[in-house]
């Protein structure tokens, strides 16, 4: 888990085109009485990390406090808010380039294909 993140700035045609996407997803992780553990916060991460754009289900009654945990897996993750609807938050991090880890692939030889027949060349 990364310390001290800042989440992105979404636009709204981001923020739009995300809802859509996260319309079918359900929960993946699920605040409990206890709050915004480390263990929580972790797990955060990791669906963060594998998935991108995530649904998060807080129990809880208090606006206040999911409004304080909206901010504290912000600052802490570095996740942005994409929508927040009743004890549901969509939460969204973009994953770190993979280009810059990956070495460049091998360029393909060029082989010569064969000129194929088409069906009607059979035919007649």
């Amino acid at each position: 888990m990364t310390e001290s993140m800042t989440p992105r700035a979404l636009t709204r045609a981001q923020r739009r085109t995300l809802k859509a996407q996260a319309h079918h997803l359900e929960p993946v992780v699920i605040i409990g009485d206890a709050g915004l553990t480390p263990a929580v916060l972790h797990e955060i991460d990791a669906n963060l990390a594998s998935h991108e754009l995530i649904k998060i289900r807080v129990h809880g009654d208090e606006r206040e406090a999911r409004a304080v945990m909206i901010g504290e897996i912000g600052a802490k993750l570095g996740a942005s808010l994409v929508q927040h609807i009743g004890k549901i938050l969509v939460m969204f991090r973009p994953r770190p380039d993979e280009k810059a880890e990956k070495p460049a692939p091998k360029p393909k030889t060029k082989t010569r294909n064969k000129q194929r027949r088409t069906k009607r060349s059979y035919q007649g």
